[in-house]
């Protein structure tokens, strides 16, 4: 992997990464596409209508079905799912927190059951490399202990003690199992915890940052703490990450919060939001969200976004989506999913544009104008 940081606006930056599949411009948003699939929508919906260069996959997912020994013989994520860019793949540590009723954080890893069968499996940092060097993704991410946030300092402390731990033997079997010439191919990041404690989160990522990592994410966060924390979490913690390596904040999330975060330096992104909030009826826009089922739209004849260029806005009007939701109709959830992720890749394209030309102060003001 080959990262190029082009221009800074400040603290937000523009950069490159090449992979084996993929040449990605950042800032960039991933859409979510848990089990290989972005719901509602086909590879050829993903790669041509929104021009995605890389996607998220979940290891525990993957892994439970159809089994990542499956995935591998049929040609791994990219012959499988037949979406020829780039892929990122969690380790699942996320699933396992939220899973939390039915798993067990060890020393060792993480012992859960499933959520589909009941059979009780164990991940260890070994574990999810193998499952990741199965699946092929382009960069896999390492197990780490993530926990609910308001958490005690002595949850906080584990947590981290765990991660570095989990991080050190993760990077040296994954280093080795490249020197065999398994995984040649695949990059690796590691996951700073800490909650929104300062200290904790200087001591995670001061430890992380000095290991030989392809990048680093900022994990633990939008699990249950205020906005202005996370952001004032992300804004110390970036302070000790590495210039020359890509910055990614998991799991976040509103387009306010990407704002927010790339101003304090952040390359990458995932959510689930515009994925699931277009098939709860919402949609992002220019101007704010709206929630298409509402009765005012049922013979609005406008786009979605006026100022959008996606298909669902350029083809079809509010009112046939209103219509399209209050039937329950499936192809609404297609529409729905596709301007929503267009909105949002969108929104990393004129960002870029603005850092290219070290105008994000006035593009983010120019953001909360419309909004208001």
């Amino acid at each position: 992997m080959q990262f190029t940081l082009e221009a800074t606006s400040k603290n937000s930056r523009a950069g490159t990464i090449i992979t084996a599949h993929s040449t990605i411009k950042t800032p960039v948003f991933m859409p979510v596409g848990t089990i290989g699939s972005v719901k509602s929508l086909d590879a050829e919906d993903v790669l041509n209508l929104l021009g995605a260069e890389i996607i998220l996959a979940n290891t525990y997912h993957m892994y439970l079905r159809p089994g990542d020994e499956t995935v591998a013989k049929m040609g791994k994520l990219h012959g499988f799912t037949k979406f020829p860019k780039s892929f990122l793949t969690d380790s699942g540590g996320f699933q396992a927190f939220s899973l939390s009723d039915i798993s067990k954080h060890k020393e060792g890893g993480i012992e859960f059951r499933s959520h589909i069968d009941g059979s009780k499996h164990f991940f260890t940092p070994k574990k999810v490399i193998d499952i990741q060097n199965n699946l092929g993704s382009d960069i896999m991410m390492i197990l780490d202990d993530l926990v609910a946030l308001p958490a005690t300092q002595e949850r906080i402390k584990l947590s981290i003690e765990r991660t570095t731990a989990w991080a050190k033997e993760s990077i040296e079997y994954f280093r080795e199992n490249q020197a065999k010439g398994v995984g040649v191919e695949q990059n690796i990041f590691a996951i700073i915890q800490g909650g929104t404690d300062k200290a904790f989160r200087t001591k995670s990522a001061t430890e992380l940052c000095a290991m030989d990592y392809d990048g680093f994410a900022i994990g633990g966060l939008s699990v249950g703490e205020l906005n202005n924390e996370m952001y004032d979490t992300v804004e110390h913690t970036v302070q000790y990450m590495p210039v020359n390596k890509p910055r990614y904040l998991m799991g976040v999330g509103t387009p306010e919060d990407l704002i927010e975060n790339i101003e304090r330096g952040i390359d990458m992104f995932d959510c689930v939001m515009p994925t699931r909030n277009a098939r709860n009826g919402t949609l992002f826009t220019s101007f704010g969200r709206i929630n298409i089922k509402g009765a005012k739209f049922k013979e609005d004849a406008a786009p979605v976004d006026p100022e959008c260029s996606c298909l669902t806005c350029k083809t079809y009007s509010r009112a046939y989506l209103n219509h399209l939701f209050r039937a329950r109709e499936i192809t609404y959830f297609r529409l729905g999913t596709i301007h929503n992720l267009h909105y949002y890749l969108n929104l990393m394209r004129e960002v870029r544009a603005a850092i290219l030309e070290d105008k994000f102060d006035e593009y983010k003001k120019e953001f909360y104008r419309k909004r208001s």
